[in-house]
């Protein structure tokens, strides 16, 4: 149980992260492109790769406070959903170079930022 209230907890603080992140952007970038999913993603991307590394080589960490942390807050803050529902607004709108163009800069900038993220837990180590 304590397992679920920590993914709900660290969820919650990644949701909120996301919605704030967005209304930023909304107030301050006056921009047709869906910037707030894309860094949101990619800040999510390196926050795992982070703790991925992490907890691989510190066995002693809390399960739920791994749970929190991972599952929790960086799926809290990442959303596909989101990314899934702009490309397709894309798409429906005939900007297919946009769309593509979003497709693979995302996956593309999403591993990089998991390989820099790993690449910075291992120099704390």
């Amino acid at each position: 149980m304590l397992n679920v209230f920590s993914v709900f907890l660290g969820g919650g603080f990644g949701a909120v992260l996301r919605y704030l992140t967005g209304m930023y952007f909304l107030k301050n970038l006056h921009t047709n492109l869906p910037l707030a999913t894309f860094t949101v993603n990619v800040i999510g991307c390196f926050i795992l790769g982070f703790l991925y590394i992490l907890f691989i080589n510190k066995t002693d960490w809390n399960s739920a406070v791994k749970l929190a942390l991972t599952a929790g807050f960086c799926g809290g803050l990442t959303t596909f959903s989101t990314f899934s529902v702009e490309v397709f607004e894309m798409i429906r709108n005939t900007q297919y170079v946009q769309a593509f163009l979003y497709i693979g800069l995302s996956v593309l900038v999403g591993l990089i930022a998991v390989m820099i993220g790993a690449y910075f837990a291992k120099l704390c180590i």
